[in-house]
């Protein structure tokens, strides 16, 4: 809509802002008790309150969009939380892949302090994602390690479709993965861009090679084309 949220979390004053997209004017500041992360957050409405949920080390924690004011918080994610939240109708999903690594599901709804209520639907601590965001796709979530494992969960009950499978080629990941068409783009640091078919069964469609290339940014999909940003072009 009208504004810019913008996440300040480092080993310093952090705090999370508002601002007016025209004029850079602050609605408002809410000052957060977290260390670094790098989790963009997420704008999601339920039952007609919009709020905006951030994932971070301490604490997850949802925001009043209008206010700022918190709305609930829950423990449980590890250091250096880097994964966007993402949204299923009134679930969301958010993920750290370092020390202490943990995938949680969320119902929305809630308020006040959600750790080790019932309202953590789900949760997995393999192979979940350090750096790379998660895709989510009619009902499944998809999500790769660092190191080229990737994994596709039912996202409602957390029931793996297949877990921890290796992405062919051994590279290293650090771009996420993006959904267009029923396929899921991998790009990896090795100049591999694997193309694999959603679904339930694990199925690489096709490897396209791009010599001397390293893909760290992610690749982009608009009006049918994807564009590759790799480190030297």
């Amino acid at each position: 809509e009208d504004r810019l949220l913008v996440t300040f979390d480092h080993n310093g004053e952090s705090f999370i802002t508002a601002l007016d997209k025209r004029s850079g004017k602050e609605i408002w500041r809410q000052q957060r008790d977290e260390i670094s992360n790098w989790a963009a957050p997420l704008v999601v409405e339920h039952e007609g309150r919009k709020q905006v949920v951030v994932a971070a080390t301490k604490k997850v924690r949802s925001y009043d969009f209008k206010t700022g004011e918190l709305i609930w918080e829950s423990a449980g994610l590890g250091l250096n939380t880097i994964p966007a939240p993402v949204r299923q109708g009134d679930m969301v999903f958010v993920m750290s892949g370092f020390r202490d690594p943990k995938l949680m599901a969320i119902r929305l709804g809630r308020s006040g302090d959600l750790t080790g209520t019932d309202a953590i639907v789900w949760s997995e601590t393999r192979a979940t994602s350090y750096t790379a965001s998660p895709v989510l796709h009619e009902g499944k979530l998809y999500f790769i390690t660092d190191r080229g494992m990737i994994s596709s969960f039912d996202a409602a009950t957390g029931k793996p479709h297949y877990h921890q499978t290796r992405l062919p080629g051994g590279h290293s990941y650090k771009a996420s993965p993006v959904g267009a068409a029923g396929k899921l783009y991998v790009a990896s640091e090795g100049g591999d861009v694997l193309v694999l078919k959603m679904g339930p069964e694990f199925e690489v469609i096709a490897t396209n090679t791009l010599k001397d290339q390293i893909f760290i940014a992610s690749p982009a999909i608009v009006d049918g084309e994807i564009f590759l940003r790799g480190q030297s072009t």
